[in-house]
């Protein structure tokens, strides 16, 4: 597996509209080979921020490459329509890509 993570330090104040703005967006991930799961986290709040990652599994890491290469990356990192929203996250989001070694499941989820 491979996680893809985007880390976004969104100003206080603009938390509301950052948190809409992901929650109107419309994902085609579904649609995409090896896709396993997307996760928009909220993590800790700072001074003058609060840190937000997005998390998506993919099978393998060529399968996130692939989806980097698609139009449907292109389509889905398009400026999108804030509705005359002032930006909502200070400087550019923070890339990190890692390659699963372990993976441990609940064995109760396995059985269902």
């Amino acid at each position: 597996m491979f996680i893809a993570m985007n880390r976004f330090k969104v100003a206080k104040e603009s938390t509301g509209d950052f948190e809409q703005i992901w929650l109107e967006r419309e994902s085609r991930l579904n649609d995409l080979p090896g896709f396993v799961e997307f996760h928009m986290l909220r993590g800790p709040e700072h001074e003058d921020h609060v840190l937000y990652a997005s998390h998506t599994v993919w099978r393998e890491k060529a399968d996130f490459e692939n989806w980097t290469r698609s139009d449907a990356f292109r389509a889905s990192h398009a400026r999108p329509n804030t509705s005359g929203r002032a930006p909502t996250y200070i400087g550019h989001p923070q890339f990190e890509g890692f390659e699963v070694f372990q993976h441990i499941t609940a064995q109760r989820l396995a059985a269902e």
